[in-house]
């Protein structure tokens, strides 16, 4: 139960495992570009400042005095960068923290000479300083910081949230595309289950292996739906050959056997055998079912009026008179009718050799389980599962073996028609117990 509890479909199934290695994939990628955009970035930064530099140094190294602070003042204005003076005192914070600032850091004192300072911030003013000197003469280089960070982790952020945006929709069409052959596929057995045989599945798709399994299933439900009509012509054939000779050995009996318990056993045989062959055309008959509300309470009392012998079986229901279910109104009825008949036949007390059956309910979420129950003497459990097969006798059937040995059988396969389940257990304190399971109608 656990393990159907959390059962994926094959759509759900296939979508995880597309998003779980398309989301490794990106960042596996993400991590690469990282590594692999470390040190062009380092290196680029460092050329933009070293440029500043040289372009600040050679600029000041060449203007007189007045030139210089206008030049200086310009700088400051148009371009974000001012060139300060480097006094013995300053105080500074070194920029060099991590992997990415020592790169750079490292990358500046190559170009600009091992003298260079890297600094953070110069007497408590942020910024990106550079130290350097002009014919001896120390100076301060400030720029913007921005111009040395590496992408901010939002970016990433932002990049990474989009590719995986687009992982998972890409993942479901994908997973759509995939299983819709499949779905088109279990969507027409289910129709052949429901013994709708005009299968049209597209046997013109681009994909081989999906053209050629639906124009094998297609096949194979043109030759069932053949197989179902031959079938139905067969079945009516049966009933309609055996039926008229039967008619014609009781019209015989009727006039020719002046016995009369002769006549009357030969009367028993002839319904005897018109009741097998009623049971082969029911276990037999297509499953067309129309699932409607029914009235439980009133259709059970229905079917016990055909069971008014109490010298063989008495029935009794402790079915609400609001109690409905989805069924078909003469398929349950077929269900009641046989259940009743395998008790009065097989559910007869030890010590009174009458039937006593009770019909009870329980409402369980959406489903109504209707239970019939009797006093007999059981079935052995090794037993139990065997009595819905056909032509399968229990051991006490076997010793009065009047019926098809199909009743519990045409039970199984109309509760299953009507979208439920069926099931037999022994009571506690004895006696055979049949549970049919149908959908609770609204």
């Amino acid at each position: 139960m656990a393990r159907n509890a959390v059962a994926l479909s094959l759509f759900w199934r296939t979508f995880f495992l597309l998003a779980v290695l398309l989301t490794g994939g990106i960042f596996a990628w993400v991590q690469t570009f990282r590594a692999l955009e470390f040190e062009p970035r380092a290196v680029q930064a460092a050329q933009q400042i070293a440029s500043l530099v040289n372009l600040s140094r050679a600029a000041l190294r060449y203007a007189d005095g007045i030139n210089r602070v206008t030049l200086v003042k310009t700088m400051s204005d148009q371009e974000a960068v001012r060139v300060l003076p480097r006094e013995p005192g300053d105080k500074w914070e070194a920029f060099e923290v991590d992997r990415f600032s020592r790169a750079i850091g490292q990358e500046l004192r190559t170009r600009l000479g091992p003298d260079t300072i890297v600094a953070t911030a110069v007497n408590g003013n942020g910024g990106l300083w550079v130290g350097f000197s002009i014919e001896k003469d120390p100076y301060w280089l400030q720029a913007d910081p921005t111009r040395v960070r590496p992408l901010a982790g939002s970016t990433w952020l932002l990049w990474v949230s989009i590719a995986l945006l687009a992982t998972v929709v890409g993942s479901a069409a994908i997973a759509r595309l995939i299983n819709q052959p499949l779905r088109d596929l279990s969507f027409a057995a289910s129709r052949i289950r429901d013994g709708e045989y005009e299968s049209q599945l597209d046997e013109n798709t681009l994909t081989s292996e999906i053209r050629q399994v639906n124009m094998g299933f297609n096949r194979m439900a043109r030759e069932l739906a053949k197989v179902e009509e031959d079938r139905a012509v067969m079945l009516a054939g049966i009933s309609h050959d055996l039926r008229t000779p039967l008619a014609r050995m009781r019209l015989e009996a009727e006039m020719s056997v002046h016995d009369e318990e002769a006549k009357r056993n030969m009367a028993l045989d002839i319904d005897q055998l018109d009741a097998i062959i009623d049971k082969f055309m029911d276990y037999a008959r297509p499953g067309e079912t129309k699932l409607v509300p029914v009235h439980v309470s009133s259709l059970v009392e229905r079917e016990m009026q055909g069971f008014r012998d109490p010298s063989q079986i008495r029935i009794s229901s402790r079915v609400a008179i609001d109690t409905k279910v989805m069924a078909d109104e003469i398929e349950l009825g077929r269900v009641f009718q046989n259940l009743f008949e395998n008790a009065r036949r097989y559910g007869r007390s030890t010590d009174s050799g009458v039937a006593r059956v009770q019909v009870s309910y329980a409402r369980t979420g959406p489903w109504v389980i209707l239970s019939v129950r009797d006093h007999g003497p059981g079935v052995s459990p090794d037993k139990l599962k065997q009595l819905t097969t056909p032509f399968f006798r229990g051991d006490a059937a076997r010793t009065a073996a009047t019926g098809a040995g199909l009743g519990l059988a045409i039970v199984e396969k109309a509760v299953q028609r009507m979208g439920g389940n069926f099931e037999l257990s022994n009571a506690s304190d004895g006696g055979l117990v049949a549970h049919v399971r149908l959908k609770r109608a609204p």
